[in-house]
């Protein structure tokens, strides 16, 4: 399945996408982590291209997207939620999946109780729930908010292996495809990290971004959460919570891991397309 590159004004900003399985009726909206690149679903949006209609977006700030001219008002769940809405009515997508990592499952349980109620059929967490352990919180500021630059490739990827090393098993393959889309080359030469660096400023300006109880709450609709087995930002007794509030998740253990599974594996897999049926 060969995916294809688009791009949108969403909300006043340019916003790129790939789109995987057009044509097909069902749709998933599969959004990254907090300094990741929608290139994150590419392999479980290979997968789930056979059925869905899979699109995958750059979040304003990473990847190909446009840059915030206005971080401070626009690094944040709320702005991001409107980036989603957006799409979606220019897409003509009514009603949809959602499959999120980290960042991008929070963007999806806050518009599926707001901007998405009604739409969004279908949530899927990936290692991400209405609350953050903060220690997880303080090491991914720790290498997000201030990104090293490096003369070679081969020095970005073997960075992008320490930092990642909770993701889980990656084959060389997946290594080599996460760096190369994930790097941008500075003036003087160097390449680092494919994001704007402002967009830890969420963590600073909107401290309660991430404080989502209410609108797990509220949710009337099926939600599968999965949990990476050693995960620092998904505790086990939120996770558990998660169980018994709102909507009673379901809620699966990905062994091998922290935060958060890469969704590359056919047992990944499979419990994505458990979820989505």
């Amino acid at each position: 399945m060969v995916p294809t590159s688009h791009y949108r004004m969403c909300a006043g900003r340019e916003i790129h996408f790939m789109e995987w399985g057009a044509g097909n009726e069902e749709v998933v909206l599969a959004w990254h982590g907090l300094a990741r690149t929608g290139r994150d679903m590419d392999h479980v949006a290979a997968h789930l291209a056979r059925r869905f209609r899979v699109i995958c977006p750059d979040t304003i700030g990473r990847g190909l997207s446009q840059w915030s001219p206005e971080p401070r008002t626009e690094y944040c769940l709320a702005f991001y939620e409107k980036l989603a809405v957006s799409l979606l009515d220019q897409l003509g997508v009514q009603r949809c999946h959602w499959l999120g990592t980290s960042m991008g499952g929070a963007i999806g349980l806050r518009a599926a109780a707001h901007g998405l109620k009604g739409r969004i059929r279908r949530l899927i967490l990936n290692d991400i729930g209405p609350e953050l352990g903060a220690a997880a919180v303080a090491r991914i500021r720790a290498y997000a908010g201030n990104p090293p630059a490096f003369a070679t490739m081969s020095e970005l990827e073997q960075f992008f292996r320490t930092v990642y090393a909770p993701y889980g098993w990656l084959s060389d393959a997946m290594w080599h495809l996460l760096t190369e889309t994930s790097a941008r080359r500075l003036p003087d030469g160097r390449v680092t990290p494919h994001y704007d660096p402002a967009m830890v400023q969420q963590f600073e300006h909107y401290t309660e971004d991430h404080v989502l109880w209410d609108e797990w709450d509220a949710l009337e609709i099926p939600v599968g959460v999965l949990r990476g087995e050693h995960s620092d930002l998904l505790l086990p007794d939120v996770a558990d919570a998660l169980r018994t509030r709102g909507p009673r998740a379901q809620l699966e253990t990905i062994t091998g891991c922290g935060h958060a599974p890469a969704l590359n594996t056919e047992v990944q897999y499979a419990l994505v397309e458990r979820f989505l049926s």
